[in-house]
């Protein structure tokens, strides 16, 4: 959709979920807003393409519990709006030994927030899914708000709701240069433009697009692999017979987790949650040795754990996530320009939290009140490891 010309009151830079969502409080409160985004739509260049995402309330941290209620409302909200299904309930299951402490501590936040959850004995285990073979002193933990969200089904409503309010969305239109001030000046490869403020949501892109700035964070971005599993009886761990999601939390040095079979007849997803740093310009390159560590540790755990599937891929795809050190949000607005908000460092889990996510970035950029705490989420958590030279 072509721009519009003059003043805009914001614009959005990225138009993965977070933009997205970002984008669309900004139209719903009858702002000019305009989204840009360097790649044609669709595309899987980024970290929010794909049919599939874990949604859930389990977290050891409160504060991401409390902004999941939030979520499922508007996650309900924008699936009325659009007239499509966006979201499945299947459960999501933890599995860890019963003595792990995030196992304690997600079980203690369910309880404090009162969600519903129960706790799963080995015994239970085996009763409920006969399917999973644990581990000696392996116990689950299921948190029954758990499911899946439509990940591409959810950016194209997202996409088109933001322009039946109002806003516009340009692809193909790669960001070149920033001049702060006010209004800020947006230069793309084909126009420039200006706004009231500017909203940067870029993923792993964040700090090319942020050296204008003057700033650059502490963000990693890690290629990862996103693996397919072949049932050896179809429908054996399908979403029609009510095979929840899954995350482990022992079985290697990061959580592994598992979205029953749905996108791909007869293939259970199950992915590592961590995979080696790449640059996002060469994610596609030839993959080295220590690219596919993860792979086999996926072998490992299906062949131990879930026996009614075949022990190596099927299908292979291709992820980004942009972490930051501790893996928590960056949502702040910039230290010299104040009409300048940045949304970075999702960590690879920043999907569901999105309709909040973009609640709070509007909110910074309209200069409101913000609905949440955002002490966990200030980039000066990280002042020591930012790097300034600003013009």
């Amino acid at each position: 959709m072509a721009a519009q010309k003059g003043l805009w009151d914001a614009i959005v830079i990225g138009a993965g979920i977070q933009g997205c969502f970002t984008a669309y409080h900004l139209a719903k409160h009858s702002k000019r807003v305009l989204l840009l985004e360097q790649f044609f739509l669709p595309h899987s260049r980024g970290s929010s393409h794909g049919q599939s995402r874990i949604i859930r309330k389990a977290y050891p941290e409160d504060f991401y519990t409390r902004m999941m209620h939030e979520c499922y409302q508007t996650w309900a909200q924008l699936e009325h709006e659009a007239g499509t299904q966006l979201h499945r309930q299947t459960e999501l299951l933890f599995l860890g030994k019963k003595e792990n402490p995030e196992l304690k501590t997600i079980q203690a936040t369910l309880s404090r927030q009162g969600i519903d959850h129960e706790y799963l004995s080995s015994a239970d285990l085996k009763q409920r899914f006969p399917n999973i073979q644990l581990a000696s002193g392996e116990a689950g933990l299921l948190d029954k708000t758990g499911g899946i969200l439509y990940a591409d089904k959810a950016l194209r409503a997202l996409q088109h709701m933001i322009c039946q309010l109002g806003g516009t969305v340009c692809d193909g239109e790669k960001v070149v240069d920033i001049i702060p001030g006010l209004p800020v000046t947006v230069k793309t490869t084909s126009k420039s433009y200006q706004a009231n403020s500017l909203v940067i949501t870029a993923g792993p892109w964040t700090n090319r697009v942020l050296r204008p700035l003057g700033i650059e964070l502490p963000l990693q971005t890690l290629r990862i692999n996103v693996c397919y599993w072949r049932e050896k009886v179809p429908g054996s761990y399908s979403v029609s017979q009510a095979f929840p999601c899954i995350l482990s939390l022992d079985m290697a040095p990061h959580h592994i987790y598992g979205l029953p079979a749905s996108e791909y007849p007869g293939l259970m997803k199950i992915c590592y949650h961590h995979g080696d740093s790449v640059d996002p310009e060469e994610r596609d390159c030839p993959t080295t040795v220590s690219g596919t560590q993860d792979v086999q540790i996926l072998c490992h755990f299906v062949r131990d754990h879930l026996p009614g599937l075949r022990p190596e891929p099927d299908i292979m795809e291709r992820c980004m996530y942009t972490n930051t050190p501790d893996e928590h949000f960056i949502l702040d607005c910039h230290p010299k320009y104040d009409n300048i908000v940045i949304g970075a460092g999702f960590s690879g889990h920043g999907f569901k939290l999105s309709p909040v996510v973009g609640k709070i970035l509007c909110e910074l950029s309209m200069k409101l009140p913000p609905s949440y705490d955002l002490v966990p989420f200030r980039m000066s958590r990280f002042s020591p490891r930012i790097k300034a030279h600003f013009r």
